[in-house]
């Protein structure tokens, strides 16, 4: 099946850009467009889903406009020839701010949901699978572009230990009529309100029936309030994924991601700009381990730029990448993951996004 480890990220790519997507598109396949709005006299861009690189046909034309108070457009043309357009009069982008989007392929329609939240859902005009070909063009700046298999995700148990047996059992379920969504979240400084959102249906990973489902919880926010902690429902287990972007400050010095589990901390994750490394380590008991600092290549992060951390949860490791660039693995030295259920960025940014699914 495409996507399965075949297709490539593109990173940082010039646009206007148009790239392959091997395999053509198939249901339960998501694309991920991470970028920014350019400050500029332009006032749209597209991201457009081809059969072919020539442009004649476009199953799936997504164009934000900025004029007339701002709206989407989308559309599909076929044989040169454009057809009814489907206008959202609504923006949910501005100019010179971080966005992602992810567009969802559905058996009957693309779903497309911009910054964690829910947007608009196109249904097909062309069948899905000619699609070979992503174009991007217009006001933008675009850092990564991903590509995921949901259907190929493993199903999880709701609790995973390494190296042990758990006696599965099937937890308590609550009456429909009782049940009460996650409360909000807010930050310890009081300034910023930043709510959990629940997606009903859009989980990366599977769940067995008898396993509770935890909430995709995304965290959005031009300023963002440091040092920031929230509580991870469920804990890690395989296939979690944890994406956190932001900005270094152009004087920064050193900034921290952890992952912890009561007072330890399972996962350090520490940036110094002065050693020009990326620290990984685990504390135990107040008692710091060996540091790791090997790196494939140059320190990732740069002051002044912006970055995204993606941290997935594998059976033996964390797998790491920085700007969708692979980096390193960290070995589980917690092995109960998911004890593992806090998350802590702190130190020399500006933090914009947190997502955990």
């Amino acid at each position: 099946m495409s996507f399965g480890g075949s297709q490539n990220s593109y990173l940082n790519p010039l646009i206007p850009f148009s790239g392959p997507i091997h395999g053509g598109l198939q249901d339960g396949h998501e694309v991920i467009v991470n970028g920014s709005v350019l400050q500029s006299f332009e006032t749209s861009f597209s991201v457009n889903f081809q059969c072919g690189f020539n442009g004649n046909d476009i199953a799936f034309h997504f164009n934000p406009r900025f004029e007339n108070g701002g709206f989407v457009v989308c559309n599909t043309k076929q044989n040169g020839s454009w057809g009814r357009e489907e206008r959202k009069m609504q923006m949910p982008f501005q100019k010179g701010v971080p966005f992602e989007i992810h567009f969802q392929v559905h058996s009957t329609a693309f779903k497309v949901i911009v910054n964690g939240n829910y947007f608009v859902q196109y249904e097909h005009r062309i069948p899905f699978h000619r699609v070979d070909t992503i174009s991007i063009q217009g006001n933008v700046q675009v850092s990564y572009i991903n590509f995921k298999n949901n259907t190929s995700a493993p199903i999880q148990p709701s609790c995973y230990v390494l190296q042990h047996t758990v006696a599965a059992k099937p937890p308590h379920r609550p009456k429909a009529s009782k049940f009460k969504p996650p409360q909000p979240i807010y930050p310890t400084t009081g300034q910023t309100v930043i709510t959990q959102t629940v997606f009903p249906g859009i989980h990366s990973v599977p769940q067995m029936p008898s396993a509770p489902v935890f909430p995709r919880q995304v965290f959005s926010n031009k300023l963002y309030p440091l040092p920031f902690s929230t509580t991870i429902f469920g804990g890690l287990y395989p296939s979690r994924n944890i994406i956190i972007s932001g900005t270094v400050l152009l004087a920064a010095d050193k900034f921290t991601i952890n992952l912890k589990c009561g007072k330890d901390i399972a996962f350090h994750l520490n940036p110094r700009f002065k050693e020009q490394a990326v620290v990984r380590n685990t504390q135990i008991n107040y008692s710091w381990g060996s540091e790791e600092r090997g790196l494939p290549g140059f320190m990732p992060f740069t002051r002044g730029q912006p970055f995204t951390v993606q941290i997935i949860c594998e059976v033996h490791c964390l797998k790491v990448s920085v700007n969708g660039q692979h980096q390193f693995n960290y070995n589980h030295r917690v092995k109960n993951l998911c004890s593992i259920n806090q998350l802590e960025v702190s130190g020399d940014i500006q933090l914009i996004h947190v997502q955990v699914s």
